[in-house]
């Protein structure tokens, strides 16, 4: 590792002094920093990184929004135990408890990730719903306040609704 080391240092000045211009007795030390494509996979590596926002895909994170998170986790809980329950009763009387045990287990891992896919698919558009409706009440609220207190009518461009025959 030292010697490693002591073929990337290279010696640094001192910083200026208001007098003159001295160097350290013992030569400051600069790291090189690693060359970032010694190998084909780190090189992709770098490419392949994303920001947060681009990590999370285009649309809301339900993972922020609590009501989604606790309705997910419920409905995965529910699924998981109807199909383990179901498929254990239904299985019983046609074969030895441990094959309806394990037909259980089987039926409940997948009602489990069934349940998970469709209360996320759900929750997905419910909280779409749910911004474009807060978005639509901002819209009105501005358009209140900048319109003297009277809201806009739906529908109506510019923001106030025009009598009928005029």
């Amino acid at each position: 590792m030292a010697a490693m080391a002591a073929e990337t240092a290279t010696p640094v000045k001192a910083p200026e002094l208001a007098d003159s211009q001295q160097t350290v007795s013992q030569p400051v030390v600069a790291q090189v920093p690693k060359a970032a494509g010694k190998g084909k996979k780190d090189g992709k590596k770098d490419a392949k990184k994303k920001s947060p926002a681009e990590d999370a895909g285009e649309g809301p994170s339900l993972a922020g929004h609590p009501r989604a998170v606790r309705s997910v986790a419920r409905a995965k809980s529910w699924g998981g135990l109807a199909g383990f329950l179901f498929a254990g009763y239904v299985s019983l009387p046609t074969s030895t408890i441990v094959e309806a045990g394990v037909r259980a287990l089987a039926a409940g891992v997948v009602c489990y990730v069934a349940t998970w896919a469709g209360a996320v698919f759900v929750w997905r558009r419910l909280v779409i719903l749910e911004i474009k409706a807060r978005e639509q009440q901002l819209i009105t609220a501005a358009r209140a306040a900048a319109g003297g207190g009277e809201p806009a009518a739906p529908g109506a461009p510019g923001g106030r609704a025009k009598a009928p025959g005029t």
